[in-house]
């Protein structure tokens, strides 16, 4: 892998992973067409190059989640523990990412070797990524339909673990993270802007966890090259904070329509791929 290649690789991991759009789909294909081939150990550097850039966006929220979150932990103690969640937000926010968490753990540690033999057919990953655009464009139509959307103060602890399924679900590449952790806020009535903050804040652990379940593969890479594989994590650092920005003023002003169509074109593009090179 030339650093050219790296680089694309990168840009591609970073838009990707925030967009709607399956991070790990385009990270199947993708190499394909630009003539390379990645490895979970250069796969797993540009999650982390995508690791830094959304904490660095949300840094100061971090912060003070964890600031708020062990507050919350003495307010157990004081008898405090419900009434904090009712008048700080970030502690309500900080327990709504954690418990958000742990069906994707679930369904890493149980299903880890059924996922991971669905990245080698193509096939799959194009009708999972057609699937991904059923989700946005529902979840858009159902939006438009719920008048009284639900902020932060109204979002309940149900809520928080069904966007958490739906991130379980995104295991399966083509089913795009973001994708599906919006479209399901979206399909409960959460405020647009609300449904993508808690998706990239929830994106924090997960992509944590992915890391350091694979962090051992990274003293690997001696065969990509550090030049290009440092070129890539910067790309995807980079690329990824743009995205993040993006998306989250995209939401606010316009709607996901477009990235439905755009899943609904390369899904069929990849499954024709796979068919031709029996990927």
């Amino acid at each position: 892998m030339d650093i050219i290649q790296a680089l694309i690789l990168g840009i591609v991991q970073g838009l990707t992973e925030f967009l709607p759009v399956s991070s790990s789909a385009h990270l199947v294909f993708v190499p394909y067409i630009i003539g390379t081939t990645s490895s979970l150990a250069y796969d797993t550097l540009l999650h982390i190059g995508t690791l830094v850039a959304v904490v660095a966006y949300f840094w100061n929220d971090i912060i003070n989640m964890l600031k708020s979150f062990f507050s919350s932990l003495l307010d157990i103690f004081r008898g405090q523990f419900r009434k904090g969640l009712q008048e700080d937000q970030f502690k309500k926010l900080a327990w709504f990412v954690i418990i958000g968490t742990i069906p994707a753990g679930l369904a890493g540690v149980l299903f880890k070797s059924t996922f991971e033999s669905l990245f080698n057919n193509v096939i799959i990953v194009g009708f999972f990524l057609i699937i991904t655009g059923f989700l946005l464009w529902g979840s858009e139509m159902m939006s438009r339909k719920i008048e009284d959307k639900k902020s932060l103060k109204n979002m309940t602890l149900k809520n928080s673990i069904m966007i958490g399924i739906a991130q379980a679900c995104a295991i399966a590449p083509g089913i795009s993270r973001s994708g599906a952790t919006i479209s399901a806020g979206l399909f409960l009535g959460v405020d647009k802007e609300l449904a993508a903050r808690y998706s990239f804040l929830l994106s924090i652990p997960a992509i944590l966890g992915a890391a350091l379940v694979q962090a051992k593969d990274i003293g690997s890479m001696m065969d990509i090259g550090s030049v290009a594989a440092i070129a890539g994590f910067i790309a995807a650092i980079i690329s990824g904070y743009l995205a993040v920005r993006f998306m989250l003023k995209l939401i606010k002003e316009r709607n996901l329509l477009p990235f439905a169509y755009y899943c609904w074109i390369i899904g069929p593009l990849a499954m024709i791929l796979g068919y031709i090179y029996h990927l």
